[in-house]
C-alpha cells in the first residue's frame, strides 16, 4: 500500500449513517477535504459547472464546532436551496472561517447515494495529525 496523499477524504464503513474522514497539511484545507467527502457520498460532482456561488461564516468556535458549522450548513443548503456543493474554498479569519461554495443544481448531477440529514457530535475528531489535520465525521443520513 503506497503513501497517503498530502489532502485527500474517503468514506468508511459504519453501521446505520455514513463515516467520512478528510485529511489536508492545513485546517482550512481538511475542511475543504471534509465538504467533498460528505457531498461525494451522495453525488458524483465530477464535470458539473458551477451556477451559483454562496458564501457564509461559520464561527467563531472551536476547530470541532467550525467543522460541523460548515457540514450542517452544507446540509441546510441543499435541503433550502436544491443545489449542492462541487468546490469549497476556506479562509480563516478572527476565530471563524470563511466559506465559498461553488453550487451545481441537484438536477444536473447524478445522485448516487442518500442525501444527509445532519451531523452527528458521536465520535466527532478533528485536529492536528503529524505535520497536518484530519478528522473523521459521522453523517445522518
Amino acid at each position: 500500500m503506497g503513501e497517503r496523499p498530502a489532502a485527500g477524504h474517503r468514506s468508511v464503513p459504519h453501521t446505520a449513517d455514513m463515516r467520512i474522514e478528510s485529511w489536508a497539511p492545513a485546517r482550512e484545507q481538511c475542511v475543504v477535504e471534509a465538504v467533498a467527502a460528505m457531498v461525494g457520498t451522495f453525488a458524483e460532482v465530477s464535470g458539473a459547472v458551477p451556477t451559483a456561488t454562496v458564501r457564509f461564516r461559520a464561527g467563531p468556535g472551536s476547530d470541532a464546532d467550525l467543522l460541523v458549522a460548515v457540514l450542517d450548513e452544507v446540509i441546510y443548503l441543499i435541503d433550502t436551496t436544491g443545489r449542492l456543493p462541487i468546490a469549497a474554498q476556506v479562509e480563516a479569519g478572527d476565530g471563524a472561517l470563511d466559506v465559498r461554495l461553488s453550487m451545481v443544481n441537484a438536477g444536473q448531477v447524478e445522485l448516487v447515494g442518500a442525501v444527509p440529514k445532519g451531523v452527528s457530535l458521536h465520535e466527532l475528531r478533528f485536529g492536528r495529525e503529524g505535520s497536518g489535520w484530519s478528522c473523521s465525521v459521522t453523517i445522518d443520513v
